[in-house]
This record gives C-alpha cells, sequence and structure tokens, in this order.
C-alpha cells in the first residue's frame, strides 16, 4: 500500500471501523480484582489513542514498533536513554541546536561522552574507539543540508557494534524510510511536517529493534513525557494530510531554489545535494524527494535586518514543517544553544537565514522575497 494510503486508511478497520478514531481521555482503567491485570491500567503507561497513533507511526516508517513523546526533544532524549557511563556518541558538527544542548548539557552527567564531525562521509572505523556506542545522523542536517550516506554508515557502525540513531524530521517517512536502510532507530519533531499545522508539540521514535523497544517502553513509563491523547488525536488526523501538503511544499521550494540561485543579491542556497555531486548522489539514492526547507545568505551590503522585516509572508520564527511559511536566522534561534566555535564549525554564520517552505502560492512567495531583496539593497 502506498504511503499516501497508508497514512488515512490505516487505523480505519482498527476501532468497530470508524472512520475517525475515538479520543480515551482515562487517566486511569480498572482492573481485575482476582489476576490485577487489563489491557490499560494508567495513562503514562498506555493508552488507547496513543496506541493508534503508534501503530500508524510504526506503519509509516515500515516497523515493528513506534513510539509517541510530549516533544521531540524527550523522543531524542529517550532514544540515547540505552546509553551509560563510558559510552560516547558520535554526531555532525551541524546538528540540531536541541540535540546540542542536550548532550553538552545533560548527557556529561550520566557520564556520556560525545565527538562531533565535520563530515560522517569521512568517517572510518579507525575513527571508532571501544566506547562508540552510537551514531547520531540528521540527513539532511540542520540549517546546512548536507547528505549522509546511511548504508555506509549503518556498516560501519553494526560492524563495531554501533546503534545507529536517524533524525528524519526534515524528510518524514514519506521521502526516506531509514528503517529499511538498515537504521536501528528513528526519531522526529513531529511538532514539524507531521502536524504540520504548527499548533502541537509532539516526538516519535521507531524501531524493529526488540530490545530497543523494550528501553523505550520504559523510558515513556519510567521518565513520563508521552503525549497526550488529545494531542495524538490531533496528530492522527494531521498525518492524513502530509503527503499531500509534502507534495505542494517540495514543488514550491524547488521552484525558490532555483528563483534564488539566479539572483545577485544571494550570495549562496544550501538545499539538499547542493554541497557537492557526490552528496546530490547519495540522497538520490536514499530519499525520493529533496524537501522543503532551504538556506541562504545574501550578498556582502545587503541588510538582513531589512529584508526580514520587508517580508510580508514567511513569519520570522523558529520551527518549520508548517503548512505557513517561517524563516529564522539559526546562529541566534534554532542553534543559540551552540558556543560560536562549534557555530562556526558547522558552518552556521550570523548571516545563514533559514526558509520552511509552506503551502502559499508559489508565486506569491517568489514576489515577496523579491521585494524584501530590494528592500534589503
Amino acid at each position: 500500500m502506498h504511503i499516501q494510503t497508508l497514512a488515512v486508511q490505516h487505523l480505519h478497520a482498527q476501532d468497530l471501523g470508524a472512520v475517525v478514531p475515538p479520543v480515551h481521555l482515562a487517566s486511569t482503567y480498572a482492573l481485575d480484582p482476582a489476576t490485577e491485570d487489563g489491557p490499560y491500567a494508567y495513562q503514562r503507561g498506555a493508552n488507547p489513542t496513543r496506541g493508534q497513533l503508534e501503530s500508524l507511526l510504526a506503519a509509516l516508517d515500515g516497523a515493528r514498533h513506534g513510539f509517541a513523546f510530549a516533544t521531540g526533544m524527550a523522543a531524542t532524549a529517550a532514544a540515547l536513554s540505552p546509553l551509560g557511563v563510558g559510552d560516547e556518541i558520535i554526531l555532525p558538527t551541524s546538528v540540531y541546536g536541541g540535540t546540542y544542548r542536550f548532550v553538552e548539557e545533560v548527557l556529561p552527567a550520566r557520564g556520556i561522552t560525545s565527538r562531533y564531525v565535520a563530515d560522517l562521509n569521512q568517517l572510518t572505523a579507525e575513527d571508532l574507539t571501544p566506547a562508540t556506542r552510537a551514531l547520531f545522523i540528521e540527513t539532511p542536517s540542520n540549517p546546512t543540508l548536507r547528505i549522509t550516506d546511511l548504508r555506509r554508515l549503518v556498516d560501519l557502525a553494526h560492524a563495531h557494534g554501533a546503534l545507529v540513531i536517524v533524525d528524519n524530521t526534515f524528510m518524514t517517512p514519506v521521502l526516506q524510510r531509514p528503517l529499511e536502510l538498515g537504521v536501528d532507530v528513528v526519531v522526529q519533531s513531529a511538532t514539524k511536517y507531521l502536524g504540520g499545522h504548527s499548533d502541537l508539540l509532539a516526538g516519535t521514535i521507531t524501531t524493529n529493534d526488540d530490545a530497543l523497544a523494550t528501553a523505550y517502553a520504559h523510558a515513556q513509563k519510567a521518565q513520563g513525557g508521552v503525549l497526550s491523547p488529545s494531542e495524538s488525536f490531533r496528530l492522527i488526523q494531521s498525518i492524513k494530510t502530509l503527503p499531500l501538503r509534502l507534495e505542494r511544499q517540495q514543488e514550491t521550494t524547488a521552484a525558490i531554489v532555483a528563483h534564488l540561485r539566479g539572483r545577485e543579491e544571494i550570495a549562496v542556497v544550501h538545499h539538499p545535494g547542493s554541497h557537492s555531486a557526490e552528496e546530490a548522489a547519495i540522497h538520490a539514492s536514499q530519499a525520493t524527494g529533496t524537501g522543503a526547507v532551504l538556506s541562504f545568505e545574501l550578498a556582502e551590503g545587503l541588510d538582513r535586518v531589512r529584508f526580514l522585516q520587508a517580508l510580508r509572508i514567511p513569519a520570522y520564527a523558529v520551527s518549520l514543517g508548517g503548512v505557513e511559511s517561517l524563516i529564522c536566522r539559526p546562529a541566534t534561534m534554532t542553534h543559540e544553544a551552540m558556543t560560536p566555535a562549534a557555530r562556526e564549525a558547522a558552518g552556521i554564520g550570523d548571516e545563514l537565514l533559514r526558509l520552511s517552505v509552506g503551502i502559499e502560492h508559489a508565486d506569491d512567495l517568489l514576489a515577496d522575497l523579491d521585494q524584501a531583496l530590494s528592500a534589503a539593497g
């Protein structure tokens, strides 16, 4: 079944044929006094509505197990929860600022070390140490949109006995399915494309590994960062339009990339595959689209603040993946947790702007960008 159909139809036969699944709000459930057992006991441990969402998430990713969390960072934290004292995690230098904050400020207290690599495609077996337990990958990376060869990194990590965890927020299962490439764990900020309307916070994990699934179920129950039934229901409904939204967003993004690359007011445009022909080929081999995020810098002499103030359609705000276009300055917004040295190593300059393209008409967005560029000059 195609993912466009799966997103809409997967849950229809699971609750008396209801086209729209009901919301189960109960915080606690009655148990059999004789066995003290039942399918549900307390909402934190399991909930029918969250269970339906988790079933849908697993189906979309081709996974045996799915988990829903209250935020994307709660999902990332849970994904890393199997790591322990003495373990090392390797990440790209260009990684989401929230992930950087968690890795730098929380994991050290647990005895976990981290190492950042500018280009994971250059990683070799000699770069992995006995402590290396996991590789955490964003492809495309945020916000420079660098591409990592997942098949190669999976082979490298698994030969070493390490896990591969992929943040697939930018691509979603519509455009990239890392588990099918051998990845162990996929995390997403469902606040972004899965939710799609900038009106909820959520995070997801999917995996085919039964032992990891047990650990993640324990993380839900022990740490408590689970998604509520109401938000689970809303996310189910939002996912139904995900393929359609992405189709429109990608078409408009391609038009914007082509347009900006032809403007003398633009110094550089980053999009998946733009760094090199090699990265373009890798992305084409493991994904079916380029997504709807780009980043760029204005040419020298243009005023960034005037450009941003002149924009009428994209809001100057963090986040991405919604039906509305958003633009931000990663150095002071999404990646402000990074040190200046870390941002420089990641290629995140003070003038870099990240644009998340919504579902507005392409002509309106292009005209808006053009008038703002004129105002910036």
